[in-house]
């Protein structure tokens, strides 16, 4: 910032902060504030918060959206929040060793192995999740391979159930895990793995004292990547789930737009939001003990 005034940095820095005011901090207290007005047949379909009578300002706001949906919606929070955390664990468990492969591989081919990953990328998530369809479907091609094979009799119900829903969720964000865990074990100083084995720690000795903690901040961060856009979720349970798999994000299209109710559709996703602050300040915390370590 050499060359800058007082006010010329305070601007410089302000304008990030400006942005997120205004396109992300704006709109969400508009959403909570409806989240506490009453649903109405009007446009917009609810009642404004205060009104104006003979005897002054009227308060109209009121806390019954929350009641119904701390009666009525917490299945569709469990489900959400346990297939989210599923999918996050799975991406884990699958996505650390690929990232670790790639990290070792030599120059060429880890160029050519991260391309792969970003691959499904280039198409779009509607049409990669129609896929599945086909390939899931009682007369789809792994139904038909395992029929042809003798493995089974009958087609199995692989569609529409809460295992096409997990399915789709690690498929989906599974990039998303390698990509930062990729980062971190790429920037891993193999001399202290070489230490470790020179003092005469076994191989899983020396993952689990020197390679897992120093790549906790990409662990954490390909954690969120994949569980707070999985939390809300709405394509993949619509078109993967069966009629008993409901999700927030599900939850919210049915409120917003076959109900008609604003009010309601507002306060669940003001409790999506509470419910994804608590991972992200776990992660921070961690991130931050890491960093002071």
């Amino acid at each position: 910032m050499i060359g800058l005034g007082r006010w010329g940095r305070r601007a410089l820095i302000g304008l990030p902060f400006l942005w997120l005011a205004v396109f992300f901090l704006l709109p969400l207290l508009f959403v909570a504030a409806i989240s506490f007005a009453e649903s109405a047949d009007s446009i917009p379909p609810f009642k404004p918060l205060v009104s104006a009578t003979a005897a002054g300002l009227q308060s109209n706001a009121t806390l019954a959206n929350y009641r119904e949906l701390a009666q009525g919606c917490l299945c569709a929070y469990a489900n959400s929040l346990g297939n989210a955390a599923l999918a996050t664990l799975l991406c884990l468990v699958i996505g650390y060793p690929i990232a670790l492969a790639i990290a070792r591989a030599p120059g060429v081919w880890r160029h050519l192995l991260m391309f792969m990953v970003m691959l499904p990328f280039w198409t779009s998530f509607l049409i990669r999740v129609y896929a599945w369809i086909a390939l899931l479907q009682p007369s789809g091609l792994i139904n038909r391979l395992l029929i042809a094979s003798g493995l089974i009799g009958a087609p199995l119900p692989l569609l529409y159930n809460g295992f096409s829903v997990e399915l789709g969720l690690v498929y989906s964000y599974l990039p998303f895990m390698i990509l930062p865990l990729y980062g971190s074990l790429a920037r891993l100083d193999l001399s202290l793995v070489e230490a470790a084995a020179d003092l005469g720690a076994p191989p899983w000795r020396a993952f689990l004292g020197v390679v897992l903690p120093l790549t906790l901040p990409g662990i954490a961060a390909g954690a969120l990547l994949v569980f707070i856009p999985a939390v809300g979720e709405f394509v993949i349970p619509d078109l993967l789930g069966g009629p008993d798999t409901l999700m927030i994000g599900k939850l919210l299209w049915q409120e917003f737009f076959d109900n008609v109710d604003w009010p309601a559709a507002s306060a669940v996703a003001m409790a999506l939001v509470a419910a994804v602050v608590l991972p992200l300040l776990a992660a921070q915390r961690l991130l931050a003990r890491t960093g002071a370590a």
